[in-house]
């Protein structure tokens, strides 16, 4: 197949999202009705796959990409990405399972897409906020956003969110084949790629609800990646100030406020 000229493909990565796969297409569907979904399943053992395999067949909005183990987060994007390449879809968009990314602020996100490369779902620009999340999960992102943007000098308010939309020219010149990030730290990882290479990038508020089915794939040992990543990083870069003809660091990401409720 070959993607319209103004196609929009919403990458979906799952690992044991039975519960809640079916519904988050069909409010994906409602709000963007033009949009094709592809699922990026990674063998998951609660029957995921086949479930996506079935939407698929009764409707060609959807499609399957299923991989045999579960490598991450980050590796599951990057074969969605690669696929988006091959099937020349000129808008890709992130969007978890679990219903926690609302499909109906997809269209928020395609809107400020009109002018920038990359538009971040945020949780925590004037306008997002977050609902029904643990307190502790709560500290933990803001806190990690927080060490983010001193780490890295990185003037994202919420640089480790996984809702977000990018056009395919980004896409294709960030060199993705390096990065090895795993969980969502490979968040990060993109969007500091993204704005390092000059890309106009926004930030829209989005209202991040925490799942009502399934189970969260959060770790310590996914903090811990990110924690070590992101330090490590921060180091490099602060070395790479000292180099002579260093390049200018890019223009701070642009935030916008207000949008659908």
């Amino acid at each position: 197949m070959t993607a319209p000229a103004d196609g929009v493909l919403v990458v979906v990565p799952t690992y044991c999202e039975i519960e809640s796969l079916e519904a988050v297409l069909a409010r994906l569907h409602a709000a963007v009705p033009t949009a094709h979904a592809l699922v990026v399943d990674d063998g998951s053992p609660d029957g995921t796959g086949q479930l996506a395999d079935r939407l698929a067949a009764a409707d060609e909005r959807v499609h399957v990409l299923h991989r045999t183990t579960k490598a991450g987060l980050g590796p599951a994007y990057v074969a969605g990405f690669r696929w988006a390449r091959e099937h020349a879809w000129p808008v890709v968009v992130e969007m978890d399972a679990d219903g926690s990314h609302p499909p109906e602020q997809l269209p928020d996100l395609l809107a400020a897409l009109a002018d920038a490369d990359l538009v971040l779902g945020s949780r925590y620009v004037p306008g997002g906020r977050v609902e029904n999340w643990p307190a502790h999960r709560l500290a933990i992102s803001r806190i990690g956003n927080l060490y983010t943007r001193r780490a890295l000098r990185l003037q994202l308010t919420d640089a480790t969110g996984g809702f977000r939309a990018a056009r395919a020219e980004l896409l294709a010149r960030l060199p993705f084949d390096e990065v090895a990030s795993q969980g969502y730290c490979f968040q990060v990882d993109w969007a500091w790629r993204a704005v390092r290479s000059g890309a106009r990038v926004v930030e829209v508020p989005i209202t991040f609800s925490e799942r009502t089915a399934g189970r969260s794939k959060m770790s310590s040992s996914i903090v811990g990646e990110a924690l070590a990543r992101v330090t490590w990083w921060g180091v490099l870069d602060r070395m790479a100030d000292r180099l002579p003809g260093r390049v200018p660091r890019p223009v701070p990401a642009r935030r916008r406020t207000g949008g659908r409720r």
